[in-house]
């Protein structure tokens, strides 16, 4: 029988797509890709998954913290430049830290859902 192997797409859903599209292209650097469906932004990274935020499907006034219990890693080159050009853009809650998956640390977007930013190696 087979089995999921391979996570293939991540969707948040947010408050203000306008608001979270801007955060995610020009704060995170993200590459949106054209045409995205309607309520919502699909951007592609490097490795080439696809990630999405669109309009909610549920009410997000309904709980006190999105995303609780659930954690997104995205890879960083150059962490330590990168978090110095995201101060006072994005929240940080937790500043860079050696972990055993090496640096990491953890910023939110504009809905509050919690990012790591995992300290790739460059080739």
């Amino acid at each position: 029988m087979p089995t999921p192997t391979q996570l293939g797409f991540v969707s948040l859903q947010v408050s203000d797509l306008d608001a979270s599209r801007q955060f995610y292209a020009d704060v995170l650097g993200f590459q949106l890709v054209t045409p995205s469906p309607p309520d919502a932004c699909v951007f592609a990274t490097q490795s080439g998954a696809l990630f999405a935020i669109r309009k909610p499907l549920v009410d997000l006034q309904a709980t006190s913290q999105l995303g609780w219990g659930v954690a997104l890693w995205f890879g960083v080159s150059e962490l330590a430049a990168f978090l110095e050009r995201l101060e006072g853009k994005a929240p940080l809650i937790r500043g860079l830290q050696a972990t055993p998956f090496g640096n990491t640390a953890i910023i939110a977007d504009p809905d509050g859902y919690w990012l790591t930013l995992q300290e790739t190696q460059t080739t």
